[in-house]
Formats: structure tokens, C-alpha cells, sequence
């Protein structure tokens, strides 16, 4: 048994269930495997492991999509040593020249940009998905769906998301356990849209403090009152509230207008 740092919950059940949940997802849809795009970090990294315990190897495919000038040379190389460390076939896409028409014609935002980044990535990802009758696995953890820190319709774009239970805190205790490589389990979490994006600092607060306040507000249902007594926080509460609050169509299919 392998326990939660921040709530009651074993960690070798809830992955057991994982890749028992994958591979009836995949057969229910009686497709031929899996694809899913690989970042060299913690996520993707987990999510491979599921997949390919899942199905096996030689159903799973792995996207690897850097830009040039932004994505580490670490974050490439560690993608590809885990995919090889997996067995699974990789392709590997230069993500700027796709980016490029698009940036030619639209007005300059930075966070337009990196939501079509995102966008662009998952395209190619059911481009495959399309190809080869493949499902996507989406490699979102609680911590982000639950705070909304996706893309809509990017990375939040998936069939399924067998890491959607684990809390970041919690993926960082079970990859270790997984044989997940210190170099992928100790990088600061990032989606790589901009120049020294990291999610932490793009949130505001450290994914630690965040899981510890999630758990509370929606896994117990405590108001944020009690959860600022309980933590001795306040504006961390707050924020994390109003995160989940605003962020909820982000996990919603889209409305329906009602009849008359």
C-alpha cells in the first residue's frame, strides 16, 4: 500500500484502477490501442506507464511535439528515454512549423498563442487517433483539472484521463515507485507555452498548498470558511475557490439551449 500524503486514499489501488479503467475504455470503443503525447515530464510520463500496462507496448503510441527555442533539450531527450525505456513507437513533431502560418496572420497574445499551441498538439494527436482507430489518453492530473489549468479543447481535449483522480501531490509520490526517473519526477511542472513558464508561478501557489485546500473544498465538500480555519490560510483559499468556481465550463460539455 502506498499512501496519499494530504488525504485518505491508497495510491496502489487508485493506479491499479487506472489501468484497469484504460483498458476497458479501449475496449469498449474496440479500438486498436492508445496515443498520447509525451513531454518528458511527471504527467505524461505516469499516464505512458498506465497506458502501456494497459495494453502493452506494441499498442501505444507517443507523440513528442517541442518547439524550437522553447522546449529544453532535457524535456526531448527524457521523453524519448522513457518512450524507449517503454517500448512503444514514438513520432516526433517540430511543433513551430505548423505554428508558424497561423502566428502570421493573428493579432499577438501571449496566452492566445500558448492555447494554440496546445490546440495544434492535440490535433495532431487525433490526426493519429483518426489514423490508426488509437483513443487519446489525456494526461491531466485532479490538481489541474479541478483548477482549470488546461486548454479547453488542448490538452484538456482527450478521451480519457486515467490520472484525473491523482492529485499532483500524489503523482509525485507514486512516479518514483513507477521507475519514473528522478530527472522527470523532480522538473517544476509546465506546460512549455512561453519562456520560463512554470505552473506554480503561473498559478500563484505551489501545487502542495493547492491539493491540500482541493482536497478539502471538494473531496470533503468543506465551505471556504472552515477551510481557511482548518489550514490558517486565507487569500490562498480564495484563490483556489475562485479557480474552481470560474473554470467549471472548462469541464462541462457544452450547454445546451433549454426548450421553450
Amino acid at each position: 500500500m502506498l499512501s496519499s500524503p494530504i488525504r485518505k486514499a491508497d495510491l496502489t489501488k487508485m493506479y491499479e484502477a487506472a489501468i484497469s479503467f484504460v483498458r476497458q475504455e479501449v475496449h469498449n470503443a474496440n479500438v486498436s490501442g492508445l496515443v498520447l503525447g509525451l513531454s518528458g515530464g511527471l504527467d505524461s510520463s505516469v499516464a505512458l506507464e498506465v497506458a502501456v500496462k494497459a495494453v502493452g507496448s506494441s499498442h501505444v503510441l507517443g507523440l513528442v511535439m517541442p518547439e524550437t527555442g522553447l522546449t529544453p533539450d532535457a524535456d526531448v531527450a527524457d521523453a524519448l528515454e522513457w518512450a524507449r525505456r517503454q517500448r512503444i513507437a514514438t513520432r516526433y513533431f517540430e511543433l513551430t512549423s505548423l505554428l508558424q502560418p497561423f502566428l502570421r496572420m493573428l493579432p499577438e497574445d501571449r496566452l492566445c498563442q500558448g492555447n494554440l499551441k496546445a490546440r495544434l498538439r492535440m490535433a495532431l494527436l487525433y490526426y493519429f487517433s483518426n489514423l490508426e482507430n488509437r483513443l487519446v489518453v489525456g494526461t491531466g492530473d485532479r490538481s489541474e483539472i479541478l483548477l482549470g489549468y488546461f486548454t479547453k479543447y488542448g490538452d484538456g481535449g482527450a478521451d480519457m484521463l486515467p490520472l484525473g483522480r491523482f492529485y499532483k501531490t500524489e503523482l509525485k509520490v507514486l512516479a518514483p515507485e513507477l521507475g519514473v526517473p528522478p530527472s522527470i519526477c523532480a522538473k517544476p511542472s509546465s506546460p512549455r507555452l512561453w519562456r520560463d513558464q512554470t505552473a506554480e508561478g503561473e498559478l500563484g501557489i505551489s501545487y502542495e498548498v493547492a491539493d491540500r485546500i482541493l482536497v478539502l473544498l471538494e473531496d470533503e465538500g468543506l465551505p471556504p470558511a472552515v477551510v481557511k480555519e482548518k489550514l490558517g490560510l486565507s487569500k490562498e483559499v480564495d484563490s483556489v475557490a475562485l479557480r474552481v468556481a470560474v473554470s467549471r465550463h472548462k469541464r462541462e460539455m457544452p450547454h445546451i439551449c433549454p426548450e421553450i
